[in-house]
């Protein structure tokens, strides 16, 4: 293996979800496709130079597991070099974040917020 190609995710709001990840968190689009069979999008961004995330939109998906966590996909994190610099950002754009924490075994900082459906995303200094 060589790395991760994408990550997929279903929303529950296809335009809120959209604007989210492409006007608050500011991910490019790559392409965006209707597949009419489905009554689904399917939005490709990219994240950083080799990845992508593809957000999909389905009529009535189930509601994520979430508290206390479930098995599967715990978090996305995403790479940042200025925390305060990216969590001042996000805060203006009214996301609320939760307070900066730091790795106990790494030595690092980091902290979460959650998208639109409540999928947590975390912020990791490098």
């Amino acid at each position: 293996m060589q790395g991760i190609h994408h990550i997929a995710i279903i929303c529950s709001d296809y335009d809120r979800s959209k604007h989210f990840y492409v006007e608050l968190l500011g991910f490019p689009i790559l392409r965006e496709t209707y597949r009419e069979a489905r009554d689904s999008y399917k939005l490709d961004l990219q994240v950083g130079e080799q990845a992508q995330i593809e957000l999909f939109s389905f009529p009535h998906p189930p509601d994520r597991p979430n508290n206390p966590e479930a098995c599967g996909l715990r978090h996305l994190a995403f790479k940042v070099a200025d925390l305060d610099v990216t969590v001042a950002d996000l805060s203006a754009k009214g996301i609320a974040i939760e307070a900066i924490r730091l790795d106990e075994l790494t030595g690092k900082r980091f902290t979460f917020f959650k998208d639109p459906d409540g999928l947590p995303l975390e912020l990791y200094e490098v």
